[in-house]
């Protein structure tokens, strides 16, 4: 299912540029931000700001993270399934799965991290749903490198420095790919639809680096994408570690000159 590429992922400006030294006009590099509405089955789901590229990824990863596939079979990814992928600017992703996945319950509310089920409930729903994984855990000072490789191959924020990025390694620490979106879940999200398009599934066996923190809904949807370690430059959050926990996760963040906490 190859993902058709898009238009500029950024678009240039003039700034201002004011120091010590007085100011000066220079070309800057902006990252563009769009909705995508993702459907399933032809039913829309939700709407969620994005840096457009590896648009498929990201409905797909979106979608089983939140177990709206329920294990049904991706049988194919297109850009608005009622018209133009043109006339919709490729703001539209259709999944389907011929009808094997459940009729889903639309989730368009604006979310962000103070709103949504409580703690407790959040890991119930959880547990429900996932088995807890098991694997063994990364050696943690291979995991305090992962951040200086994965830096490496951040184009995006190189030119922009407004992206976060994930990415997928496994257990020699080799880099397997890196997703760079505004929203930090979405590039978590597109790590884990590249895989489940691919049909490949980590089975706790590889590790998912996130450029921020460590939030619940990172560590969810790498429990349920099936990475058995999480780590992040920045530190978790308890409810965070608690999901970790529960999901048989290794968590580890607040890389700082070579040395990584493993919570």
């Amino acid at each position: 299912m190859p993902n058709r590429k898009q238009r500029g992922r950024t678009r240039r400006v003039f700034v201002q540029r004011h120091g010590p030294e007085g100011h000066r006009r220079r070309p800057d590099e902006l990252i563009v931000e769009e909705p995508l509405s993702i459907q399933l089955d032809g039913t829309l789901v939700a709407t969620t700001m994005r840096t457009p590229g590896n648009d498929y990824e990201l409905a797909v990863g979106f979608l089983h993270a939140e177990g709206m596939l329920a294990g049904a079979p991706v049988t194919s990814v297109r850009y608005c399934a009622d018209g133009s992928a043109v006339d919709s600017q490729f703001n539209i992703v259709t999944v389907e799965t011929n009808g094997k996945a459940p009729t889903p319950t639309p989730r368009l509310g604006s979310t962000t991290s103070s709103c949504g089920i409580c703690g407790a409930d959040a890991i119930d729903e959880l547990t429900t749903r996932l088995e807890p994984l098991t694997a063994e855990p990364f050696d943690p000072l291979l995991l305090a490198d992962v951040a200086d490789r994965v830096r490496s191959e951040q184009e995006l924020f190189d030119k922009t420095g407004a992206v976060h990025a994930a990415a997928a390694f496994n257990r020699a620490g080799s880099i397997i790919s890196v997703r760079e979106d505004i929203g930090r879940h979405n590039a978590v999200d597109k790590i884990v639809g590249r895989m489940i398009i691919d049909g490949e599934e980590p089975q706790g066996q590889l590790g998912l680096y996130v450029s921020g923190r460590a939030s619940f809904e990172i560590v969810q949807k790498a429990w349920a994408g099936g990475f058995g370690t999480v780590v992040s430059v920045s530190a978790p959050s308890a409810l965070a570690a608690e999901t970790a926990a529960a999901g048989n996760l290794q968590l580890a963040g607040f890389i700082r000159n070579g040395e990584i906490n493993v919570y």
